[in-house]
C-alpha cells in the first residue's frame, strides 16, 4: 500500500472522535457465525474481531413494524441501522457506518447496479480541494482489499439517474456503528456480501428521515465509545460513569508516557545524545531504553 492511499483509507475511515476511546467491556467469542474469514474469488477476507460484534452491532433476525413491503431495504442513518424487510413482521438488521455523503439523501430510490469488489474514483470536487490525496487516483482504484468500498456496492439510482449514494463493504470494521468522516453507508465486508446476495438490481431503498427514524427507532444518544443507544436515564448513566472511567484511564496513560519520557532523556543524557536527537529518536524507535539505564 502507497503512502498515499494509506493516508486516504485512514480519512475515509475515520470514525468519530468518542469511538477513539474504546470499546465496551462485554466480551463477545473471537469469532462469531457469519462473520468468519472467507475466501471470495481473488481475495481472502479476514474474520471480524468479537470485540466489534458487540451488542446490537451485528447482523440480527429482528420483529419489524415498519410499512414497507418485504424485499425493501430501509436505511437509518440516525440509528446507524440498515433493515432488509422480509415476511411476517420481521427483518434482517445490519449495522453501518454512515459518513457525509451518507446524510445528503433521503426519500426513496432503487438498487440501478451491483458490484463485486467495485472499483472506485474519488469525484472531482475531492481532487480538487486534496490534490495531494487524491490526485494520484484521479482515473479510479481498481477493487481489491484495499479499496475504500469494499467487497460489493449497491448504487442507489432515482429516476434512471445514479444519486451518487452508495451501500458498500468495507475493510475497516472498527467504523461500523459510527459516524466517518467520508463515505456513504457501509457495511462489514461479511454483511454487505450476505446483503449483495439477497437483493436483485430493482430493490427499492427508503432512507428514513429524522422523524422517521425517532418514530421506529426512538430517541437514540451516543454513549462513552461513540455507539448509537437508546436514550434512556440508565445510558445516560451508564455514559457518565463510563467517561469518567476513561477519564482517570487517559491519565494514567499520559503519567505512564511521562514517566517513559523522563527515563529516555535521561539515558540520552547519560550517552551524551542532544535532546533534539533523543526527541527524533522516540518516533523513529532509534533510542531505546534498556533496563540498565531505567535505574
Amino acid at each position: 500500500m502507497t503512502h498515499s492511499l494509506a493516508r486516504i483509507l485512514a480519512i475515509l475511515a475515520l470514525p468519530m472522535l468518542a469511538a477513539c476511546a474504546g470499546a465496551p467491556t462485554t466480551k463477545t467469542p473471537a469469532v462469531m457465525p457469519g462473520y468468519e474469514s472467507v475466501q471470495d474469488g481473488a481475495f481472502f477476507i479476514e474474520a471480524v474481531p468479537g470485540q466489534h460484534l458487540y451488542e446490537g452491532n451485528r447482523r440480527t433476525e429482528v420483529s419489524y413494524a415498519g410499512g414497507e413491503a418485504p424485499g425493501t431495504v430501509v436505511v437509518d442513518t440516525f440509528a446507524r441501522k440498515l433493515y432488509l424487510v422480509g415476511e411476517g413482521g420481521t427483518a434482517t438488521r445490519y449495522p453501518i457506518a454512515v459518513g457525509r455523503e451518507g446524510l445528503s439523501f433521503r426519500g426513496n430510490g432503487v438498487i440501478g447496479r451491483k458490484a463485486e469488489w467495485p472499483s472506485w474514483q474519488p469525484t472531482a470536487n475531492m481532487v480538487r480541494t486534496r490534490p495531494d490525496l487524491y490526485a494520484a487516483y484521479a482515473g479510479g482504484l481498481p477493487g481489491g482489499l484495499e479499496n475504500p468500498l469494499g467487497a460489493r456496492a449497491l448504487y442507489l439510482y432515482r429516476g434512471g439517474r445514479d444519486t451518487m449514494f452508495r451501500i458498500h463493504g468495507t475493510a475497516d470494521n472498527a467504523s461500523i456503528g459510527h459516524a466517518t468522516s467520508a463515505g456513504c453507508i457501509r457495511l462489514f465486508n461479511q454483511d454487505a456480501i450476505d446483503l449483495y446476495n439477497k437483493v436483485p438490481t430493482g430493490t427499492r431503498v427508503k432512507v428514513r428521515s429524522e422523524a422517521e427514524s425517532v418514530a421506529m427507532e426512538g430517541q437514540q444518544m451516543l454513549n462513552a465509545f461513540g455507539h448509537m443507544v437508546p436514550a434512556t436515564a440508565e445510558n445516560e448513566a451508564q455514559r457518565e460513569k463510563d467517561l469518567a472511567a476513561i477519564a482517570k484511564q487517559d491519565a494514567k496513560n499520559q503519567a505512564a508516557a511521562e514517566r517513559a519520557q523522563k527515563k529516555r532523556m535521561a539515558a540520552c543524557a547519560r550517552r551524551g545524545i542532544p535532546d533534539a536527537e533523543c526527541a527524533l529518536g522516540e518516533s523513529s524507535g532509534a533510542v531505546t531504553v534498556g533496563t540498565s539505564d531505567a535505574g
